[in-house]
C-alpha cells in the first residue's frame, strides 16, 4: 500500500517536495486526494525564523486541475505554528506547501489550477475562458477568470528603442489617454491615463534608450516627445502620412471647385449621335452598327457554307 501511495504522489505532485498522499477517493463526479505536508516546520513569513511548535491545525480543500472530466479536490491538513521570535509581530502562522498552496483568499485553488485558469483567461478573456474551463471540468465564472488574470505579476518589458505614440478613448468624445507601443515587436508597452504633454515627457524621461518616436501630428505629443526625449528622432507613421495626403488633396479640390465648374461650362456640346436608319428588309437588328453588321455578315457566311454542302 505504501508503494502505491508513493507512486500516486509521483503522478499527482511530481515536482512538489515535502508532501505525502495518504489516500485517494474516486467517485463519479470528483476525485478527493488526502495529502499532508511532511516538513518538520516552516519559516515565519514575517521574520523568517524557523518554527516547529504546532499551535493548531485545520483542513483545507483547494481545487486542483481536473482529471478525466472529474473535479479534483485536495484535502490537506495544515498546521498553524507559533513563531519563536519574541520580537516578531506575527505570533502564529499557517504552513504553506511551495508550489501547491498560498495564503489568504487564493487558498481555494492549487497553484497549477490557478496557472491553468490564468492561461485560459490570457488566451480567451472572461466569457470564452469560463466556457472552455467548464468544458475542461473546472466550473468558474468569468469574473473569477479575470481576477486570476489580474493577479498575475506584471511581465518584464524590455526598454523599447522605437516607440509608437497614439491616443485611445475610454469614453469617445469625452476622455482620452495615451497608448505607447513597441514598434519593433508590435506589442503595447504602457497606457497613460491622459494625453497631456507632461505625462508623455515624464514617461520618456524614465527611458533614455528611446531612439525613434513614431507619432501623429498632435501638438501635445510633439511637445511631450521633444521635452522627454530630445535625443530621439520624431517620425510620422504610415497611416497618418496617407491620411494627411488625402486631406490635402481634398482641400485642394475644394479650393479649385470653381475652376472645374468653369471648364465644364466652357466645354463645347458633343455632337448628337447619328440616328440609325431603319432597315427596309424588316430585320429587328439595327443597321450602321459595327457589332450588328459583323453578326449579320457572319450569319450570311454560315448559311452560304451550309448551302455549299459543309456540315455544321
Amino acid at each position: 500500500m505504501k508503494e502505491v501511495l508513493l507512486r500516486l504522489k509521483e503522478l499527482l505532485f511530481p515536482s512538489i517536495a515535502d508532501v505525502a498522499v495518504l489516500s485517494v477517493d474516486v467517485n463519479i463526479a470528483m476525485v478527493r486526494v488526502n495529502a499532508q505536508c511532511t516538513a518538520d516546520g516552516a519559516a515565519c513569513p514575517v521574520c523568517g525564523a524557523w518554527a516547529n511548535r504546532v499551535h493548531g491545525s485545520y483542513l483545507r480543500f483547494p481545487a486542483d486541475v481536473p482529471s478525466g472530466g472529474r473535479r479534483v479536490v485536495l484535502q490537506s491538513k495544515v498546521r498553524r505554528f507559533s513563531c519563536g521570535n519574541s520580537g516578531c509581530a506575527r505570533r502564529t502562522f499557517v504552513e504553506q506547501i511551495p508550489g501547491l498552496t498560498r495564503r489568504h483568499s487564493h487558498s481555494q485553488r492549487t497553484e497549477r489550477s490557478r496557472s491553468t485558469l490564468a492561461s485560459v483567461g490570457l488566451a480567451l478573456a472572461g466569457r470564452a475562458g469560463a466556457r472552455i474551463a467548464s468544458v475542461l471540468g473546472a466550473s468558474v465564472s468569468r469574473s473569477t477568470v479575470l481576477r486570476l488574470v489580474d493577479a498575475l505579476p506584471e511581465p518584464e518589458v524590455a526598454a523599447p528603442r522605437v516607440v509608437g505614440v497614439g491616443e485611445y478613448a475610454t469614453r469617445t468624445g469625452r476622455r482620452y489617454g495615451t497608448v505607447l507601443i513597441d514598434v519593433e515587436t508590435r506589442r503595447p508597452v504602457d497606457l497613460l491615463p491622459d494625453r497631456e504633454a507632461c505625462s508623455l515627457a515624464a514617461w520618456l524621461a524614465e527611458r533614455p534608450g528611446v531612439e525613434v518616436i513614431c507619432r501623429d501630428r498632435a501638438p501635445f505629443f510633439a511637445e511631450g516627445a521633444t521635452t522627454g526625449a530630445p535625443q530621439a528622432v520624431q517620425v510620422a507613421d504610415r497611416w497618418h502620412l496617407w491620411h494627411n495626403v488625402s486631406e490635402a488633396a481634398e482641400r485642394a479640390v475644394a479650393q479649385h471647385c470653381n475652376c472645374l465648374r468653369a471648364l465644364v461650362t466652357a466645354a463645347p456640346e458633343p455632337d448628337p449621335e447619328p440616328v440609325l436608319e431603319e432597315d427596309s428588309s424588316g430585320s429587328p437588328w439595327p443597321t450602321g452598327h459595327r457589332f450588328a453588321d459583323r453578326t449579320r455578315a457572319r450569319h450570311a457566311n454560315v448559311h452560304a457554307l451550309l448551302k455549299a454542302g459543309h456540315s455544321r
